[in-house]
């Protein structure tokens, strides 16, 4: 998937958990669920992050290759643990991993997949899967920015 999609997918998730709970900041979280959407990336020079951050990425890549470790719950579970140390607010750092999770299911949904159980070399993939940047991409991309929109109007109450 691409950048924008990664980065919206994060979006429409942390929009819905705003509005179903009281839990988090909604300005943190949502912004926190976008950079989410693309943190797995930093292992791919090309994507939005990487560009971003290119020795880091190219570091990353240099280890792991691309779509595996940052795309494991390995990489979740060990963000999970070290976030909280990071960042003392728990509106970002929920929002980074519901980003990442997002962005995990949606390169599951990709004829490439994903080494959900890295370190194993198991490529994990949904039995229907789509090509990057393809017309099924653009149309998940409409449906998750629809999406976004019903949520956030559902939101107006909250502020």
């Amino acid at each position: 998937m691409t950048g924008k999609t990664h980065i919206m997918a994060g979006i429409t998730a942390t929009t819905a958990i705003v509005t179903m709970t009281n839990e988090f900041q909604p300005e943190w979280f949502i912004a926190a669920g976008a950079a989410g959407g693309l943190l797995p990336d930093i292992c791919h020079s090309g994507s939005k992050i990487g560009r971003r951050f290119p020795v880091i990425s190219r570091f990353v890549n240099t280890i792991f290759g691309h779509r595996t470790f940052t795309h494991s719950l390995l990489f979740l579970a060990l963000m999970a643990f070290i976030l909280p140390k990071l960042v003392n607010n728990t509106s970002i750092t929920t929002g980074l991993l519901i980003g990442m999770m997002t962005h995990l299911l949606l390169d599951a949904a990709t004829k490439q997949g994903i080494k959900l159980l890295y370190p194993a070399k198991i490529t994990i993939r949904f039995p229907i899967t789509t090509r990057t940047g393809g017309k099924a991409e653009s149309i998940l991309l409409l449906l998750l920015t629809v999406a976004t929109l019903y949520y956030a109007n559902s939101m107006v109450d909250l502020f």
